[in-house]
């Protein structure tokens, strides 16, 4: 005769044997997002904006390995691969594409009216014909944007009130960037206004660096203003290097003065891509693209290297340091 504690026990066991492959089909059944990164530069130049994205992500809930798969796909500064990249992506049927720049959101735009695309940084996205408005973009894009235009005029200011007596200067752009047309014509009148010659000096590639600083140099340049661009972002590093070595002061990115550029001016690109991964976050629980407001950064930082400024013999004037909001000794 069974007792009522072998009945109790055997219920227990029974239950316990239940919840086990319940617990285990319901950690199988966590769904593993999948996003596509889309970065024009390099995976070693953009790293740090890249893991700036996936901590924001990783504190919103989507860990790498556990519920979320990141494809990254590098067309390493040739502008010219970001369609098939594009494409690449849209076929492993990611649930977002994160672009970088312009030249990689149009060919994500080009690729798919369909997969949510989220800009982590573009240049003006309405005039560059990404979205209809910054409050309604529509379609399927949305994300972060900046005025490209505004900051190279806002460095040709700056570098002129470091250095009084600056009379020619360099502009390094990206040649097979289309958006560096409005800057320059941005710049131009804004140089001729500061009694300054400009020097529009192109580039396709790292391989070019060398021979326009030689260039530049030729030109007896006394400054370059480095243009916001994936290619040149992502290279910044030995931009900054081959501006030391030729004793030329520099501005440009915030990250330039922290490589050893003489002057920094614009955004910060890290936090932009905190805040594309919670774009990222709202599509992934069920917003809408077209429906989430383009957003501005708000914050542009002013960054100068004391030492970089010490080894070219040169002393900022007062009024360039009190707006510094950082000061790299």
């Amino acid at each position: 005769m069974t007792t009522r504690r072998e009945i109790l026990v055997a219920a227990g066991s029974g239950l316990g044997l239940l919840a086990v492959p319940r617990l285990a089909s319901a950690q199988r059944a966590e769904k593993i997002r999948r996003i596509g990164f889309l970065g024009t530069g390099t995976a070693a130049g953009m790293a740090v904006w890249v893991g700036a994205l996936r901590a924001e992500l990783r504190q919103l809930g989507h860990i790498e390995g556990q519920n979320l798969s990141i494809e990254y796909r590098w067309a390493d500064g040739q502008y010219e691969r970001a369609p098939e990249l594009a494409a690449e992506l849209v076929r492993l049927k990611v649930e977002v594409l994160v672009t970088h720049g312009t030249p990689g959101t149009r060919a994500a735009k080009a690729a798919t009216t369909t997969i949510p695309i989220v800009m982590a940084s573009a240049g003006d996205a309405v005039l560059a014909g990404l979205v209809k408005s910054l409050a309604k973009p529509g379609g399927n894009i949305t994300g972060s944007t900046f005025f490209n235009p505004e900051l190279g005029v806002k460095r040709l200011e700056l570098v002129k009130e470091a250095l009084p007596r600056l009379t020619n200067v360099a502009a390094l752009a990206n040649a097979d960037n289309p958006g560096m047309v409005a800057i320059r014509e941005a710049m131009e009148p804004t140089s001729k206004s500061l009694k300054l010659a400009l020097n529009w000096t192109e580039v396709r590639g790292p391989a070019e660096f060398e021979n326009a600083f030689k260039t530049m140099t030729d030109k007896r340049v006394g400054a370059v203003v480095i243009l916001e661009d994936g290619m040149l972002n992502a290279n910044i590093r030995p931009l900054a290097a081959l501006a030391v070595a030729q004793r030329l002061p520099s501005i440009g990115i915030v990250e330039l003065a922290e490589a050893g550029g003489l002057m920094a001016y614009g955004v910060s690109f890290s936090e932009m891509y905190r805040k594309a991964a919670v774009f990222v976050d709202k599509i992934l629980k069920g917003a809408k693209p077209g429906d989430l407001p383009i957003e501005r950064p708000t914050k542009f930082e002013t960054v100068l290297n004391q030492k970089a400024a010490r080894a070219m013999g040169i002393t900022f004037p007062r009024s360039v340091l009190v707006r510094a909001d950082r000061t790299i000794e």
